[in-house]
């Protein structure tokens, strides 16, 4: 108890965290983002008796995206999304051979299936890059092209299927105040296979063929991943020593070897075995949450086993020294399954 009380306070007495390193998704999240999509100038044919190949230019247009997905708490994530997009303004026709005039409008509704890989290591923010294939509906509405100096040739309102591919890059920052939300931002390339052709808006005229549908993407939005504990506190700082005999060794997440500070601390403790009365010393590894029971305690044996080694090579006769290994079963402070809680990731010198 005097060991806990201890720690408890001096994290008390620690400046709070400014910012949350990001944690892997593990378990269902839900997301959604908006934000503006640009399409790259659309080519099109128009079929006999036109005969015309050409581009045309697309306007600016709104972007909605909504997915609900799984991460496996190591960086993937696998997600199922519906998107919307839509561009007005078929204008600007190049390569018609003096077509005058273009119109219309341009809609894709679709549903894709994402993987993606969340860079948790990365301190603060969250970055993260993924690619998702699926089928998108796209809805031509009101598509024309001045005739060359005739009437003009119109495509029939519809919608043809195709195949979608995408790329994604995004960033999300964890909201402290609101453990499992995150604001993201994220940019999105998306192209459809193949050709999608149009009849005639009216009998007797020409059909309509485009490709390269090509469309960039930016989004803002916001991330919630179900059952995130709260943000643990920072890691303090190694303490040499609390009350009397005790001595605290703290890890990296998921790593047993010593950092230069955690063996500073290991030599203060086999210094004060020089100049103080003790019949043994107990070397207690424990580890945080945030593995598997049988994995957490192989990794608290390790870490014990690590101090242990240091402080015979620091002259502490082998024989009185004693290990143990509890793995997540004594933790300093207590939490839920999966969480990267720095203080009870370390290793106890206790002298009796």
């Amino acid at each position: 108890m005097k060991l806990r009380s201890a720690l408890l306070a001096s994290a008390m007495m620690a400046l709070p965290l400014a910012a949350a390193n990001a944690q892997a998704i593990d378990g269902p999240y839900v997301a959604g983002g908006l934000g503006a999509n640009l399409m790259q100038r659309e080519d099109v044919t128009i079929g006999a008796p036109v005969n015309r190949s050409g581009n045309v230019r697309v306007d600016l247009g709104p972007a909605l995206v909504a997915s609900v997905g799984w991460g496996f708490g190591n960086g993937l994530r696998a997600e199922i999304e519906g998107d919307y997009r839509q561009n007005n303004g078929f204008s600007d026709p190049e390569g018609f051979g003096g077509a005058a005039r273009a119109s219309g409008r341009e809609q894709k509704v679709g549903a894709m299936v994402n993987v993606l890989y969340d860079f948790v290591a990365v301190p603060f923010v969250q970055p993260y890059i993924g690619a998702g294939v699926g089928y998108q509906d796209v809805i031509w509405q009101g598509v024309g092209a001045g005739a060359f100096g005739g009437p003009t040739a119109s495509a029939q309102t519809s919608n043809r299927g195709s195949l979608g591919y995408q790329g994604i890059v995004g960033l999300a920052v964890p909201i402290p105040s609101a453990p499992g939300l995150a604001f993201t931002a994220e940019y999105r390339f998306m192209g459809l296979a193949g050709d999608r052709t149009w009849g005639p808006a009216s009998p007797g005229g020409p059909s309509f063929k485009s490709t390269n549908d090509y469309n960039h993407s930016v989004l803002f939005g916001l991330r919630y991943a179900f059952g995130v504990a709260p943000v643990p506190a920072p890691a303090p700082t190694p303490v040499a020593e609390v009350g009397a005999k005790t001595f605290l060794v703290f890890f990296d997440w998921d790593k047993a070897d010593l950092t230069a500070r955690s063996e500073g601390i290991v030599h203060d403790a086999a210094a004060y075995s020089t100049h103080s009365q003790y019949t043994r010393i107990d070397v207690n590894g424990n580890t945080d949450t945030s593995g598997t029971p049988q994995y957490n305690m192989g990794l608290s044996e390790r870490r014990a086993r690590v101090v242990a080694a240091e402080l015979v090579r620091d002259g502490v006769p082998q024989n009185v020294i004693d290990m143990h290994a509890y793995g997540d079963t004594h933790l300093l402070v207590p939490t839920g399954p999966g969480v990267r809680e720095p203080q009870n990731r370390r290793v106890e010198i206790v002298y009796h």
